[in-house]
């Protein structure tokens, strides 16, 4: 049996969950999400509000979309309650983030700036000119677009300079030694 996919998803009050065959729609206080999931899986709601999700078989397949399915399920509802959030650093002199309206400009030592139009449904804060926070309901759209602003400039090992996630450590090389 799966660990993950054994254990019940706990709906919320505030929570409203149609399924309209295999696409699911989960309804919140924050937003509305929707995933079409694989149709062998069942999805079974009780009485004390805990959806589960029911395989047909033991087969290989069916016991990895067990998982899947339930995770995708617990990650929309823990969306549209609480929602996602990716903190990301720059490091570096000179380095800095600017946000207007729906647009991203960071400064990155390139000579010019680099522009990053924000994808609909996620939002960036900026606490200080060095620090974002990524934030949206969608845990796949938010993780996807921390690591696109990431990749205009990792961080490098000799300096540590460029962008990394907040929990990242940055794994430092010597420099050139002299004689």
């Amino acid at each position: 049996m799966s660990r993950i996919g054994k254990l019940p998803v706990t709906i919320p009050s505030d929570v409203k969950i149609t399924l309209d065959g295999n696409v699911m729609t989960v309804a919140g206080p924050k937003g509305s999400l929707t995933q079409a999931l694989h149709e062998r899986m069942t999805i079974a709601v009780d009485e004390t509000d805990q959806l589960k999700v029911i395989r047909p078989s033991d087969s290989k397949q069916d016991s990895a979309l067990h998982g899947l399915t339930r995770a995708l399920i617990n990650n929309m509802v823990v969306g549209v309650t609480v929602g996602f959030k990716k903190d990301l650093e720059i490091n570096g002199v000179g380095y800095r983030a600017e946000i207007s309206g729906d647009v991203l400009t960071l400064a990155l030592g390139f000579s010019h700036p680099v522009v990053y139009h924000l994808p609909e449904g996620i939002s960036i804060e900026i606490e200080k000119q060095t620090k974002l926070s990524v934030k949206g309901i969608d845990k796949q759209l938010v993780g996807s677009a921390a690591a696109k602003i990431r990749s205009y400039r990792k961080p490098e090992p000799y300096k540590g300079k460029g962008i990394k996630y907040a929990d990242e450590r940055v794994l430092r090389k010597a420099g050139k030694t002299g004689k």
